[in-house]
């Protein structure tokens, strides 16, 4: 199968390309190189000793979509990775978030239909679930749109509206989306990994640059929520495991839309992380007790058992294994990719 991946040079992207490579795919890359850098491109040759081309631009451009077809081409599938994913950015900039992550999806099924791909996978969220008291979500949890709390979210669950009007007009193609729950981890070589710029909005990459000097001390917002250890409670899933997660889905893939949860369905606290994290590293790192941010859930996890009865796919990885492999990666690139 050959596969276009929009993001690709991105997190998740990247991982999946490897895994597709490693799967015996074929995998091209298209990135506009915003959040990461060309250098993933070759870090993925180097792990898998194969190349996957990447052609830069925004996935948000019919033509740019189209040349990407057009040079490298024909695809069998797209998957789609190329989105803003902050969640508080994204109450500052509603608009620049609502046009590119739905620009993005339109480009890439105007051209990608055009061209006759049989499958199309979405990365979706665990935040499209609106409603806490549905706990663990399954893929019937109540999804509301106007009790999501911010554009991130919002734009994902829109994106799920338009992907299933347009497969219902195109009943013989298979469209996917993955819901995601709180990707961690890197890849087990060191080669790839998490590279947000700026201060990243995520609570791993921000323990491994507090682990490696770049940030002061760890916030851990609010101590008093209704868990055991009173920190909010998250389903973290190792990203290799979520790359496998989209082979899967490619490979078991039917004509019609379905959704799957990708997670491990085992909530782990900010605590827990950090200590798993310390065990990784072998010391104590500094942390501090701040309040509450606005619109966090005491816990989010999911159920799924879905994407295991129908693609065959389960998450193997512990959270001891993904604080293990990101400590791996920041050792290896402690500035990221261009340090």
């Amino acid at each position: 199968m050959r596969v276009l991946l929009a993001g690709g040079a991105g997190y998740i992207g990247a991982h999946t390309a490897v895994a597709l490579l490693e799967a015996g795919h074929e995998a091209v890359l298209l990135d506009n190189l915003d959040n990461t850098s060309a250098v993933v491109a070759q870090r993925i040759a180097q792990i898998t000793g194969t190349t996957a081309p990447l052609v830069v631009g925004d996935a948000a451009d019919d033509e740019v979509v189209e040349r990407a077809f057009s040079e490298h081409g024909p695809f069998d599938a797209v998957i789609h990775f190329a989105a803003h994913k902050a969640v508080g950015e994204s109450m500052q900039k509603p608009l620049e978030y609502y046009a590119n992550n739905l620009d993005s999806t339109f480009a890439l099924l105007r051209v990608g239909l055009a061209h006759g791909i049989r499958s199309f996978v979405f990365s979706s969220t665990g935040t499209v679930y609106s409603d806490p008291a549905d706990l663990p979500f399954t893929e019937e949890a109540t999804r509301n749109l106007v009790d999501l709390s911010n554009p991130y979210s919002k734009s994902k669950l829109m994106n799920e509206v338009v992907l299933q009007d347009v497969q219902a007009v195109n009943p013989d193609v298979s469209i996917t989306s993955l819901r995601y729950f709180n990707p961690v981890g890197a890849h087990a070589s060191g080669l790839i990994g998490e590279d947000p710029q700026g201060i990243p909005n995520n609570l791993m990459p921000f323990v491994a640059r507090v682990a490696v000097g770049r940030l002061e001390a760890i916030n851990v917002f609010g101590d008093d929520y209704d868990t055991p250890d009173g920190t909010g409670q998250r389903d973290y899933i190792h990203v290799v495991d979520l790359a496998e997660g989209h082979v899967a889905a490619l490979e078991k893939a039917k004509p019609g839309f379905a959704a799957y949860n990708l997670g491990t369905g085992r909530p782990v606290s900010v605590l827990e992380l950090i200590a798993s994290f310390e065990r990784a590293i072998g010391r104590e790192l500094p942390k501090r007790i701040a309040p509450r941010r606005p619109g966090d859930l005491a816990a989010t996890y999911c159920d799924p058992a879905k994407a295991e009865r129908a693609l065959g796919w389960k998450a193997r990885l512990t959270i001891d294994d993904m604080t293990r492999d990101v400590w791996h990666w920041q050792q290896g690139n402690p500035g990221g990719y261009e340090g």
